[in-house]
């Protein structure tokens, strides 16, 4: 839908485009910046992210039970996902925004190494304003495979020490 608003001095043109990811809506206007609209939970109406970042939004991991080794294994396989695991065990207790890493990969990037560490398991991601905190599910992971986290832990700096990419 393309339509004029303002004077004959100040005319912008405003787009309405509807995404390939369902109801998601973007509105452009040639005057200023790209502004996402969201669908809200209850009403279906679309609202701003800053709208919704007020509410609650909620991650999916998952639960306990449903955590399989041979996820977890492919989520620890990748160099940079393991980086970003020794770097939550050397502080268990703490969250981590994804910005505290400083990783060699692209932002898009890091994005999916932490949604597949959060969907195997691994991490458990929370909001806390606009920013996505991330921790270590070490109880979960040393209940259901105990021992198992400590030696990839602790083969992974020797593997960095011996390579010096500690």
């Amino acid at each position: 839908m393309v339509r004029e608003v303002g004077t004959a001095r100040t005319i912008a043109l405003v787009v309405r485009q509807v995404s390939n990811y369902g109801d998601l809506r973007t509105m452009k206007t040639f005057e200023g910046p790209r502004r996402r609209l969201v669908p809200s939970r209850t009403t279906g109406a679309a609202v701003t992210p800053a709208a919704t970042a007020a509410g609650t939004r909620d991650l999916p991991h998952p639960a306990r039970d449903d955590i399989r080794l041979e996820d977890v294994l492919h989520a620890l396989s990748d160099p940079v996902r393991l980086r970003i695991v020794r770097d939550l065990a050397a502080d268990s207790d703490a969250l981590f925004s994804c910005s505290h890493f400083d990783l060699p990969v692209t932002k898009s990037t890091t994005t999916h190494h932490f949604r597949v560490l959060r969907e195997s398991g691994v991490i458990r991601q929370t909001y806390r304003g606009t920013a996505k905190m991330n921790g270590l599910r070490r109880d979960d992971l040393d209940v259901l495979f105990p021992g198992l986290l400590d030696a990839l832990l602790a083969a992974a700096a020797r593997q960095a020490a011996r390579v010096g990419t500690g």
